[in-house]
C-alpha cells in the first residue's frame, strides 16, 4: 500500500477564537524513535484545544503555527518508529496526546503528540497515557473517555469515599462530572451534582441523588468532599464554605488552590493532576471502560469536516458530556 503524503486535519493559522479554524491539507506526520503513528478514528474536544489556540498560555508557551488541535484519540497504529516495544502496526490505541508546546506540563514521561483532529498523528509510546484499547471499548467511547476518564478515575481513587460520605461534584455535567458520578454513586456515595434542570433527570440516571443549581446559595452546607471539575482553582471559597470541617475539597483545575484562597485552613485540599499516571493509567481507564464501571457520556458526534464547529460548540453551547469527532 501507497503511503500517504498528505492528510486532512483542523487547523489554526493564528490565535483567535474557533470560528477561524479550517478543514485544510497538511504533510502526514512521520515517526521518529520511540514514536507511534495512528490513523484517527475519533477524538474528542477538550478545554486546551480552545484555550491553547485562544492565546492563554501564549505568554509562557507561544503556540506554534499553524496548529492542529486534539488531545484525545482512538485509532490504529499504523507504523512504529525505531526502539518502540510494546505496539506494531494494527494495534488499537487510545489515549491522551497534548500538544507538544505542553510537553512541560506532561509529566515526566511526557505524552504529547501532533493533534488527534486528523486522519493522523504522530504520538510517544512510552507513556501510562497511552494503552491498547480492550475490545470491550468502542473507538468511540475510547476517545470520549481519554482526558475525561483519566480525569475521573483518578479523582475517584484520591477522594476515597467511605460509603455514606456526602459528595458535591461543582460541574457535574461536563465530560469528567459525567464520568465522575457513576464511579461515586459505585462507591455508595450520596452525590449531589450541580447542573440545569433540564440536565437533572440525566445527571440522576447517572448516579446523582440531588441536583442543585449552580449558584453558591444553592449549595448544600456540611459536606464530607467537594470535587471541583470546572471552577478556576482561585475560585472555590464558595464550594469550599459547603464543607464540614475536616472536610475534603479535591480540583483538577488551575491554580492550585491553598488556603489562603479558599479562606479555610481546616479542611484538606488536593489538586488532581495525575500527568504520570500513577492513580489512573490509562490501562486502567481502558479495563474500567471495558467492564462498564467507567462511562462516556456522548453529548454529540461530528465528522472531521465538522471538526471546526465542534470546538466552536464547546466553547459557545451547553452540553452534557462530551464532543466527539468521529474520524
Amino acid at each position: 500500500m501507497l503511503k500517504q503524503d498528505s492528510m486532512k486535519a483542523v487547523v489554526a493559522t493564528d490565535y483567535g477564537s474557533p470560528e477561524q479554524y479550517a478543514v485544510a491539507e497538511v504533510p502526514v506526520p512521520v515517526p521518529g524513535p520511540g514514536q507511534l503513528q495512528v490513523r484517527i478514528a475519533a477524538s474528542s474536544i477538550n478545554p486546551s484545544d480552545v484555550k491553547l489556540v485562544g492565546g492563554e498560555y501564549r505568554e509562557v508557551m507561544p503556540t506554534r503555527f499553524p496548529h492542529v488541535p486534539g488531545i484525545d484519540f482512538a485509532g490504529t497504529v499504523t507504523e512504529v518508529g525505531a526502539g518502540v516495544t510494546g505496539y506494531a502496526a494494527g494495534d488499537e490505541v487510545f489515549g491522551i496526546a497534548v500538544p507538544r508546546v505542553l510537553r512541560a506540563m506532561a509529566g515526566t514521561r511526557p505524552s504529547v503528540g501532533t493533534g488527534a483532529l486528523a486522519e493522523y498523528a504522530v504520538i510517544e509510546a512510552d507513556t501510562p497515557l497511552i494503552a491498547h484499547r480492550p475490545a470491550g471499548l468502542t473507538a468511540l467511547d475510547a476517545a470520549a473517555l481519554g482526558v475525561a476518564g483519566q480525569a475521573a478515575l483518578a479523582t475517584a481513587r484520591a477522594a476515597d469515599i467511605q460509603p455514606g460520605e456526602r459528595v458535591l461534584v461543582v460541574g457535574a455535567t461536563g465530560g469528567v462530572g459525567t464520568a465522575l458520578l457513576p464511579l461515586l454513586a459505585a462507591a455508595k456515595a450520596h452525590v449531589i451534582a450541580t447542573g440545569t434542570e433540564a440536565d437533572a433527570a440525566a445527571l440522576r440516571e447517572l448516579g446523582a441523588d440531588e441536583v442543585i443549581g449552580y449558584q453558591e446559595a444553592d449549595y448544600p452546607a456540611e459536606v464530607d468532599v467537594v470535587v471541583n471539575v470546572v471552577l478556576l482553582g482561585d475560585r472555590l471559597s464558595g464550594p469550599a464554605a459547603a464543607l464540614r470541617p475536616g472536610g475534603r475539597l479535591l480540583s483538577i483545575t488551575f491554580p492550585f488552590p491553598t488556603p489562603e484562597m479558599i479562606g479555610r485552613d481546616d479542611v484538606s485540599l488536593r489538586t488532581i493532576l495525575d500527568m504520570d499516571g500513577e492513580l489512573a493509567p490509562m490501562r486502567d481507564v481502558g479495563e474500567a471502560g471495558a467492564r462498564g464501571e467507567l462511562r462516556a457520556t456522548i453529548a454529540r458526534r461530528y465528522s472531521l469536516d465538522e471538526g471546526p464547529q465542534a470546538c466552536v460548540d464547546f466553547l459557545r453551547e451547553h452540553s452534557l458530556g462530551k464532543r466527539v469527532v468521529v474520524i
